[in-house]
């Protein structure tokens, strides 16, 4: 015990701390009876990984900041998910005679006891931050729930105990025997691992077909056995609290499951079809932040222009697109930025998507007629700074919200059109007189979602001469461009592409443009003159994330219009 070093010791040699803040936190501790390092940690600003440095220094252990999970499954498999959280350890490692473990806490017994006793091995430790064993735990557990998802169920005739509960608080840490329930929480496990937005089962006269949707396009994952179709979709009703009786009507529900360490809401929606019900499930991650404006894909340009238009003190800032293109995230993205103790900022949607702390948010509720209009009217009455609307769906939600901007507010809001200049026309539609929609809207972004290529297979290659045809004479002609797709590997599932980005033309209202709505111009009339102005198209805009490499040219050939 000669050797034994001072963990503050350590620290100050290791991690640079000063004596002061040893003895700052030394003063803490008899206040407080924690560890000196959970002290150090919470209050003065040492991080997991320099703690777990010095631990390991102090109790002469080897020291990893990074894990890699082994060949462990079968041990994994008789590790309930819940107690290797709790004892923040991993088993990395196991031969004959010895298992190595990693755990964040070196004085604790429990687990080496634990361990030696199950397996009959002797325990050899390491340290490991606490945050990259529960990186890894989740991660391994998840591949351990994938490596049966794909299975389909196995039924016999005495399977009928569809009516339990979903017992543990994750799926991954589920040990109940039922197939169909193994079956369905593994669907749902693979559906957030794969990173899906909907999950379809859809019935046929002798399949039925079950499908991801991810990234905005659908994939067949499976088609498990006629005789578990209505076994699985039962289950799923029952997990949404429908009423599994009524297959004759649509029924809409919801529930929410812990998947690896993060929260999801899922919703269920039920459709009679004439081979049965189909199901659709919505997956949404609470644990999601909302996205920054800066990181939406937009350009340097286009995020200083809608920095200053949604930091306007009055006016409607709209955003177009068709359902999926990530309207409402832009919108979110913007009232985060906004968001802060000055401004009194209220939002009324269906459905909330992202909880933001801070801003008083309403849920549409038709049962009970509180609409947009009725609650945009309520709203009004609130002394709001900034308003946000789910969508302009109606006459009287856009005469409102005109109002509204008109009398010194600024509102947010959405509307399903094909680009930035049909919006101006839809309002035109709706009823609104041409002088107040040039008063009151300030500017209209237009948006799409394209598929990222995978950064893992990403090649450059030459596009067929019918391809670049396509884009119109937007591709100049110059030998040196260079563009990429992506011809799938493992980390992509083969697919090509992972994860999203935005497209974007930003439309603002000039006097030229105020002239041409007060003149009854058509929208192909409006989107030139603003195109005059210096307005990118959508295709523009995707064919400069093409020639950086972000994305494909089929891909943007895709979610856009011809610009003809």
């Amino acid at each position: 015990m000669s050797n034994w070093q001072k963990l503050g010791e350590i620290l100050q040699q290791e991690a640079g701390l000063s004596t002061q803040t040893i003895e700052d936190a030394l003063q803490d501790q008899k206040l407080d009876p924690q560890r000196l390092g959970q002290i150090l940690v919470s209050r003065h600003g040492l991080n997991n990984v320099a703690l777990s440095a010095a631990l390991a220094k102090q109790f002469g252990l080897s020291f990893r900041p990074q894990l890699k999970a082994g060949a462990i499954g079968d041990l994994l498999s008789r590790l309930p998910l819940e107690y290797v959280r709790e004892q923040s350890i991993f088993p990395l490692q196991r031969t004959e005679t010895s298992l190595e473990l990693a755990m964040s806490d070196p004085t604790n017994s429990t687990p080496i006891n634990d361990l030696s006793a199950l397996t009959g091995c002797q325990i050899e430790i390491c340290l490991a931050p606490e945050e990259e064993i529960l990186r890894t735990i989740n991660q391994a557990y998840a591949a351990q729930a994938g490596d049966s998802d794909n299975l389909a169920p196995e039924l016999d005739d005495g399977d009928k105990d569809l009516a339990a509960t979903l017992g543990p608080t994750d799926l991954l840490d589920s040990s109940d025997e039922a197939p169909i329930i193994r079956f369905v929480n593994g669907l749902i496990a693979r559906a957030s691992r794969e990173r899906a937005s909907d999950v379809h089962l859809e019935p046929f006269e002798t399949e039925m077909i079950i499908r991801y949707r991810i990234d905005g396009v659908l994939y067949e994952v499976l088609r498990p056995p006629q005789k578990a179709r209505a076994a699985i979709i039962s289950r799923i009703k029952i997990m949404a609290g429908l009423n599994i009786a009524e297959k004759r009507l649509p029924q809409d529900g919801r529930f929410r499951v812990r998947i690896a360490g993060h929260d999801v809401d899922i919703r269920v929606s039920s459709l009679p079809t004439a081979f049965g019900e189909r199901l659709v499930l919505r997956l949404l991650e609470k644990s999601s932040s909302v996205i920054e404006l800066s990181a939406i894909g937009l350009d340097a340009q286009l995020q200083q222009q809608i920095d200053q238009l949604i930091h306007q003190p009055h006016g409607i800032f709209l955003v177009t697109g068709p359902t999926g293109s990530g309207k409402t995230t832009t919108l979110y993205a913007a009232l985060s930025l906004l968001n802060d103790r000055s401004k009194n900022i209220i939002t009324i949607e269906d459905p909330i998507e992202y909880q933001l702390n801070g801003v008083g948010q309403i849920q549409v509720n038709s049962k009970i007629d509180l609409t947009f209009a009725a609650g945009l009217r309520s709203i009004l009455r609130q002394d709001p700074d900034i308003i946000m609307v789910g969508e302009i769906r109606d006459s009287e939600t856009a005469e409102i919200a005109v109002q509204s901007a008109l009398t010194g507010h600024m509102v947010f809001s959405t509307l399903h059109t094909n680009d930035a200049a049909g919006a101006l026309t839809r309002l035109l539609d709706m009823k609104i007189e041409p002088f107040l929609v040039s008063s009151s809207v300030t500017g209209i972004l237009a948006q799409r979602l394209v598929r990222k290529l995978c950064p893992d297979c990403r090649c450059s290659y030459t596009p067929s001469a019918e391809m670049i045809r396509h884009f119109n004479g937007l591709i100049p002609d110059q030998e040196e461009l260079q563009f990429f797709h992506s011809p799938g590997c493992e980390a992509c599932q083969q697919i090509g592409y992972r994860g999203r980005t935005g497209i974007y033309e930003l439309l603002l209202l000039s006097d030229d443009i105020r002239q041409l709505l007060m003149t009854g111009a058509d929208a192909s009339s409006i989107r030139e003159a603003a195109q005059n102005a210096g307005m990118l198209s959508l295709r523009q805009d995707g064919l400069k994330k093409a020639l950086s490499g972000e994305t494909s040219l089929e891909e943007v050939l895709r979610v856009t219009q011809s610009d003809t």
